[in-house]
């Protein structure tokens, strides 16, 4: 039976060395509620680091350590100190991380560091590989494991990979800067689905990987080689009933069973029962906003110096990646700015700011959530902030004010919240003066419906989505008319092939035999196309034509000398046997001058673009271009050149990245018929990979064998994914 593996850096368990005795304990961490019920359902695995390094771990407590993780479903991937070092706190932590954020002038850009990234990478693709059964699913998670899909791909192509992305990403002028780009986007389109928390990062992710990559985008899937990647948001959601229940249950508590931070906070309430509390939480982190809030905090009181003792700032700031520099440098000045506003504002009876810099329990934090009037949380980016959602959760008559940056990935879900700019001081005064004025009537008319949407897509249903939406769509062949060339169908055609009198073979250049390039004249043929091409025309009794869009000066130099058969220009030119060209079809091209003007002006306003002059034809090429930019100058010059040549007998074909205006009675369709015609072949193939090569497919007899490159709707009977299986395969005719 398949299982599921779920892959992140860390496990959903804590172990603990104490007296030569392992003990694990279960995390509590958001990430590890959300996926507890994809790990707790059916057949599942998940593999991560330990927490513990190689050099921490005694020899002799090993299988301890194993047997613990197989117990709560687990299996650890062992880590030096210097992998830690280098892939964690080196390039995830301080590369990945502010890049991610938009914290450009705190990245470091270490090859050493995006070495180990590689090669811890390889290390979890590789325990994902020593575990997997056949048809699993594998459900990598987070940024500091990009490269994995990838690796695992290549290996073990049958399994369904999704891979999510917990924090944001960003836009492509800020991708860009980073040295790896392009390997990470390789390394993420291994995966069948890719997840990210709002529709904003997904955007982001497409421009890349068009403008990167340059690779084809529909919508939200990527037309890969192969196979095609789906890319979509799912918005992470929280344990919604313990939130809720656990304030219930605080709610309901009698005098004596309050914890005591609850007795405390209960205390200072009664001694100011006017005052409002705000509620400050968040990792100790620069993406968090923390210095811009307290500095906000000192604006709001010095605009609105009436509520000097009544209101009181709780910070709670988690500690989090001490190692870093960067992070200690902010905890320095949060502690200096912090000391400074309660040195300058406090009174006998008042400190505006109580600041602490440590872990809470859940206990604790319910007993924070449930008494604080206003939760203020202003992240200057961020991937979702669940603390948010858990304010509102946790608040059971529906009072209370959430005021929230826009820049965290939750405001997208939350719209009934005081939204602010993180960077606006005025803005964040004012949002604090309406929380503390705002009445309970609109209080509960803003809380209510955040409550019944958390309620209902909460974390279980966060990961049911996702998994639903992978498995859907590697079951999901899009609707084809042609089939895949499988192995038997394959072997069935070389059997046609062999006991075959007479063969004939069409065959596509660009995007079939070659791949393509900025400069299309640089695709010239490799050796080894060219070896398989000559094997190919020794052949008895076998016509080879390359037929291609391409001209004639072009395709004669760089065959020259070969025997076989060249149609080019779409049908307009042929050579048989090293000869001259010659005229295939009669056509005119006394039109040029009056087109050339018009692709002349998309030149001058595209750049990248140019014009490829042909005898008797003309493309105006935009590959070089700004994809999103080049599709537009694209649809222009369509509209422009359907309207232009109305009365003259010319057609506007569009390849890839090229748009070509020829003879309409000319194409490849033509051309291959007027060659059928010359001998009665009982094995007829073509292969092609663009919609110039469709007239072909429809052209040829039914008993002939079409074969498309890519997956694309066609006329052709079957299809092959990428240039390197149809390689593979015309290579095979020349083996018998």
């Amino acid at each position: 039976m398949p299982k599921t593996i779920i892959l992140s850096n860390r496990l959903p368990i804590q172990l603990q060395i104490h007296k030569a005795k392992i003990q694990a304990i279960p995390s509590v961490g958001g990430l590890a509620t959300g996926m507890k019920s994809v790990h707790q359902e059916g057949e599942s695995l998940w593999i991560g680091w330990s927490g513990l390094t190689r050099e921490e771990i005694p020899e002799a407590l090993e299988p301890q350590i194993d047997q613990a993780l197989k117990e709560h479903g687990c299996s650890k991937v062992p880590l030096t100190h210097a992998e830690v070092e280098g892939f964690y706190f080196g390039f995830s932590n301080r590369t990945i991380w502010p890049l991610f954020h938009y914290f450009m002038e705190y990245a470091e850009f270490e090859l050493a560091n995006w070495k180990v990234y590689e090669a811890v990478n390889r290390k979890f693709a590789e325990a994902v590989l020593a575990q997997a059964s056949e048809n699993d699913i594998l459900w990598v998670h987070d940024y500091q494991l990009m490269l994995v899909p990838q690796m695992v791909r290549e290996k073990r192509p049958d399994l369904s990979i999704g891979f999510f992305l917990h924090i944001p990403f960003p836009s492509y002028e800020i991708f860009r800067t980073l040295p790896w780009r392009e390997d990470i986007l390789k390394g993420l389109l291994g995966a069948d689905l890719i997840g990210f928390h709002t529709y904003d990062y997904e955007r982001h992710f497409l421009s890349s990987v068009r403008r990167l990559l340059g690779l084809e985008v529909n919508f939200n899937e990527i037309n890969l080689e192969d196979r095609m990647t789906k890319v979509d948001s799912f918005p992470m959601g929280i344990d919604y009933t313990k939130f809720h229940e656990a304030a219930q249950k605080n709610a309901g508590q009698k005098d004596g069973e309050e914890s005591d931070l609850q007795r405390r906070l209960n205390a200072h309430k009664a001694s100011t029962p006017d005052a409002k509390f705000f509620l400050s939480i968040d990792r100790l982190d620069y993406s968090k906003g923390i210095a811009n809030r307290l500095k906000a905090f000192e604006y709001f009181l010095q605009k609105y110096p009436e509520y000097k003792e009544k209101v009181r700032l709780i910070i709670l700031a988690v500690p989090s990646r001490s190692k870093v520099p960067q992070y200690q440098l902010l905890k320095k000045e949060i502690d200096e700015l912090v000391g400074r506003i309660n040195g300058e504002l406090s009174t006998v009876s008042w400190t505006p700011i109580w600041y602490f810099y440590r872990s809470l329990g859940f206990e604790n934090l319910v007993d924070l959530y449930t008494s604080c009037d206003i939760a203020w949380l202003t992240p200057i980016r961020d991937g979702m902030n669940l603390v948010a959602k858990e304010y509102i959760a946790t608040r059971t008559d529906k009072t209370g004010v959430l005021i929230l940056s826009e820049m965290a990935g939750s405001a997208n879900e939350m719209h009934e919240a005081l939204l602010i700019n993180p960077n606006n001081f005025e803005q964040i005064a004012d949002a604090l003066h309406q929380a503390i004025n705002m009445p309970e009537e609109e209080q509960k008319a803003r809380n209510t419906p955040m409550q019944k949407r958390l309620a209902r897509y909460n974390v279980e249903k966060w990961a049911q989505e996702f998994m639903h939406s992978l498995l859907t769509h590697k079951q999901m062949d899009p609707p084809y008319v042609a089939r895949r060339l499988t192995v038997d169908l394959t072997n069935t055609l070389m059997e046609k092939f062999r006991k075959a009198n007479n063969r004939i073979l069409f065959l596509d250049y660009d995007g079939t035999l070659a791949g393509f390039k900025n400069d299309p004249k640089k695709a010239s043929p490799d050796a080894e196309l060219v070896h398989m091409l000559d094997a190919l025309y020794k052949q008895q009794r076998t016509d080879i034509f390359i037929i291609s869009g391409r001209d004639k000066d072009t395709l004669g130099k760089w065959f020259e000398g070969k025997g076989y058969s060249m149609i080019v220009e779409h049908g307009v030119w042929i050579s048989e046997e090293n000869q001259e060209f010659q005229l295939l079809e009669n056509v005119k091209n006394d039109w040029m001058p009056k087109i050339r003007p018009v692709l002349e002006s998309f030149v001058d306003r595209t750049p990248g673009s140019f014009i490829e002059d042909k005898n008797y034809s003309m493309a105006w090429h935009y590959r070089n271009t700004d994809p999103d930019f080049g599709q537009k100058r694209a649809s222009e010059l369509n509209t422009v050149l359907t309207s232009l040549i109305a009365n003259d007998d010319l057609s506007v074909l569009n390849g890839n990245k090229v748009v070509e205006i020829k003879s309409s009675n000319v194409n490849k369709g033509r051309a291959a018929m007027r060659m059928l015609a010359r001998k009665d072949y009982d094995f007829i193939f073509a292969i092609g990979d663009d919609w110039t090569d469709e007239f072909m497919f429809q052209e040829l007899p039914e008993e002939a064998i079409t074969v498309k490159v890519g997956r694309m709707k066609t006329q052709a009977k079957y299809f092959l994914e990428g240039i390197p299986a149809a390689r593979a395969l015309i290579s095979r005719f020349t083996e018998l």
